[in-house]
């Protein structure tokens, strides 16, 4: 199959309600956040994502996104949430690129491929060191943060005691 990152799209509104629902139904957290955004008002969904990357639209403290859903064929598989600065929450535990694959659709090499791609928008954007997270607890992500060039920096506990570990991945490195 032709995988891409491609906008959030009217084109591909059924394939999407698909995704939702299906993680809304397997009861596991929405990852990225912008992923449990309701559909059920499809176009303002959309509005909201895109209004997302424009600075005059945003609440004070938040930064620009884009979000992007990955496609395999007809089907969304995964989406990626790329900030285009950080915060200090952001740079303690958020990072530049949130991902998620449908539950489904896991082991199967999307995540690696969701978040190599992401790094290419990364590098359209001018950001030449990305910072990237996951919960200590989460070796898969942490598995697929190192094979895309994550090197890691150290370990954030959140308020709750959550344990983050943060990676940087040099774009500069990459493709050559």
């Amino acid at each position: 199959m032709y995988m891409r990152l491609v906008k959030p799209t009217r084109d591909l509104q059924s394939a999407y309600l698909s995704f939702y629902e299906e993680w809304k139904a397997s009861g596991e957290t929405m990852v990225p956040w912008v992923i449990s955004k309701d559909p059920s008002d499809f176009e303002e969904m959309l509005r909201f994502l895109r209004e997302g990357e424009l600075v005059e639209c945003l609440p004070p403290g938040w930064v620009p996104a884009s979000t992007y859903w990955l496609v395999d064929g007809e089907k969304v598989v995964g989406a990626v949430n790329i900030r285009h600065a950080l915060t200090e929450q952001l740079l303690n535990c958020g990072g530049h690129i949130g991902y998620g694959v449908r539950p489904s659709e896991r082991r199967k090499g999307y995540a690696t491929h969701i978040l190599a791609l992401a790094l290419e928008k990364t590098k359209e954007l001018g950001i030449d060191r990305v910072l990237v997270c996951c919960d200590e607890d989460n070796i898969a992500s942490e598995r697929t943060i190192l094979k895309n060039g994550g090197v890691f920096e150290s370990m954030f506990i959140e308020d709750d005691g959550n344990a983050v570990k943060r990676f940087w991945i040099q774009n500069e490195n990459r493709g050559q």
